[in-house]
């Protein structure tokens, strides 16, 4: 069974700098795909960055292009997404999502971690 667990979510300023990772255990993940994913207060869940585990493609909604990137390490089962110039509106609940292919729904989430941005 897969399990995600996401760390790094804190408390920072307008401009700041943060880097989530998502731990992913219970298999092999050769050939999937990873997502972050965030939803803030009253609003639904969006997509914020994917990436493929086995080739590394990233993508990227256009409200963090620029300023998030995200990555694997391979050896150890984690996914990163740093987080440059922050703003208020990136505050939220920031989840991390797997699937076994790009042409199927996430399958699999984490429970969370939360990221405030001050202005």
């Amino acid at each position: 069974q897969v399990q995600l667990v996401e760390s790094g979510g804190s408390l920072v300023q307008a401009g700041g700098s943060l880097r989530l990772s998502c731990a992913a255990s219970g298999r092999t993940f050769s050939g999937f795909d990873m997502g972050w994913f965030r939803q803030a207060p009253g609003k639904e869940r969006e997509f914020v960055a994917r990436i493929t585990w086995t080739v590394g493609i990233t993508y990227y909604a256009d409200s963090v292009k620029g300023r998030f990137t995200i990555s694997r390490d391979n050896a150890k089962n984690t996914v990163y997404l740093q987080m440059n110039s922050l703003k208020p509106e990136d505050t939220a609940v920031y989840y991390c999502a797997a699937r076994s292919s790009y042409l199927l729904p996430y399958s699999d989430w984490g429970q969370g971690t939360q990221v405030t941005v001050s202005s």
